[in-house]
């Protein structure tokens, strides 16, 4: 470290040190070595005293002067503290739990200061041989809560994944179980349609006229496939019309077959037609045969809704956990957006979610799998806040200058001010006991500041909170891995 130009170090005496509230305590003999090891440093006003990222050399105390600490956010240097009080310290504060090997912020002179200088191995010596038993405490701290960090994070992320397991089996039980509804419905219709086909070509329909009412058949598939969706009243209708032209020619059960016919778009007039291409003891067998052959095409179209809707979870699951693809690419925030919301759906449920998308934005480079991750602790803490019932979940998606921007926006009861500060500091939850483990949103900040090279912001207000997330459009370097 710089001397000041000067060939002797200038050293404080003993009685100086003990000025200074660190080491006010101190016996005589301690305070004696500190003024032999230290040493007196001066800074001019706009001076970096040390730098972040640096290796981290001394212990640094103020003796005179105005400093300000700052952390670098994005390329900016962030002010975390400003003060001119004596005897307060920064540099290699870690240094007595071997975790000290570079500075962890920045220290800017702003004004012309005076510094007692202690060497990082001298400070950790001092720590270490003069107070074991803190030592011990404040080691075990350290340690202790790095290690729990990544324990509980770890457990954050399998509580995560169990709860977006959870809601993917719950989102395809129900068209897995369609299917299988209808899947069995259509064995016994289709039984139904080989026994009336049996009974209609016996012999007593000739070949016109069953060709005529296979053509029928042909025309109720295509009536199917274009059916209009009814309201419940329009439908209603619709039903008691037929079934009092089915119980007009003699059939029994005519409500039943009225209804089938009605979903697959066909008509009075329709039946009419049918009825006028076949013998008054021919009509029963065939209405019911065609009422077979619509049925069978309903559930035919079931079943593929359902596979459908199975499918459009798979790959929303998939998109969501970006296990067969690279972990840093080119993605559309937008899809990642969309895979984490069905992933969310049931815990979604009750609340109305609008989706206010910039299309325009392009594709970034990012890590995917991890900003699902963001995407999914600020939309289930969102969800959470609503309690599930009511409110409207907002996704936003735009730009701001050379940056894109992700907001999650909810209508719960707010953040209270005296708490804002603290809600991205690990461990710390507002969730009862047991029910959060406070890294969520530490975790998220983590993945967006340092991996990504963007910021998380936040905004709130009794009935509107807003998270807003920004990301580098075009980084310089791919983001730190």
């Amino acid at each position: 470290m710089s001397t000041g130009g000067a060939a002797t170090p200038r050293r404080l005496a003993p009685a100086e040190i003990r000025t200074l509230f660190l080491f006010e305590s101190l016996d005589d003999e301690q305070v004696a070595w500190l003024a032999e090891q230290g040493r007196v440093e001066q800074r001019t006003a706009g001076d970096l005293v040390y730098g972040e990222g640096d290796p981290a050399e001394c212990f640094f105390v103020l003796l005179d002067g105005t400093v300000r600490l700052c952390r670098t956010v994005h390329g900016d240097q962030v002010e975390i503290s400003r003060t001119a009080q004596r005897g307060v310290y920064g540099g290699a504060t870690q240094a007595y739990i071997g975790d000290g090997r570079q500075y962890r912020n920045s220290m800017w002179a702003l004004t012309d200061a005076e510094f007692f200088v202690l060497p990082a191995e001298q400070f950790a010596h001092a720590v270490r041989s003069w107070f074991p038993m803190a030592m011990h405490l404040l080691e075990g701290m350290f340690i202790g809560m790095r290690d729990t960090q990544t324990v509980i994070g770890e457990r954050e992320r399998l509580l995560a994944l169990g709860s977006l397991s959870a809601g993917l089996t719950h989102e395809l039980n129900n068209p897995a179980s369609a299917v299988v509804r209808a899947s069995s419905s259509l064995r016994e219709r289709i039984a139904g349609m080989r026994h009336k086909l049996a009974m209609i070509a016996d012999g007593r329909i000739d070949g016109s006229r069953l060709q005529s009412l296979v053509g029928l058949q042909e025309e109720a598939v295509d009536r199917v496939a274009k059916a209009p969706v009814l309201s419940p009243i329009a439908a209603s209708d619709a039903e008691d019309e037929l079934t009092d032209w089915l119980d007009d020619q003699g059939m029994t059960a005519g409500w039943q077959l009225a209804e089938t016919l009605v979903s697959g778009g066909l008509d009075v007039d329709w039946l009419e037609r049918v009825q006028a291409e076949l013998e008054p003891a021919e009509l029963e067998p065939a209405v019911r045969w065609l009422t077979y052959t619509v049925e069978t095409e309903l559930l035919m179209r079931e079943i593929a809704d359902a596979a459908t809707r199975i499918s459009t979870l798979v790959g929303a699951a998939r998109q969501y956990s970006q296990l067969d693809r690279a972990p840093y690419q080119v993605v559309d925030v937008h899809e990642l957006l969309d895979a984490t919301l069905v992933m969310l759906r049931a815990k979604a449920a009750g609340v109305q979610v609008v989706r206010e998308y910039d299309r325009s934005l392009p594709a970034i480079p990012a890590y995917a799998a991890e900003l699902n991750q963001v995407w999914s602790n600020l939309i289930d803490n969102a969800l959470g806040a609503m309690g599930g019932e009511g409110g409207v979940l907002t996704v936003r998606t735009g730009r701001l200058e050379d940056r894109l921007f992700v907001e999650i926006d909810d209508t719960g009861p707010g953040i209270p001010d005296e708490i804002r500060p603290r809600i991205f500091e690990p461990f710390f939850t507002t969730k009862p006991v047991g029910e959060g483990t406070g890294l969520g949103l530490d975790i998220s900040y983590r993945i967006v500041v340092n991996k990504h090279h963007g910021d998380v912001r936040v905004t709130s207000r009794p009935g509107e909170t807003v998270f807003r997330v920004l990301l580098p459009i075009s980084p310089e370097a791919p983001p730190a891995g």
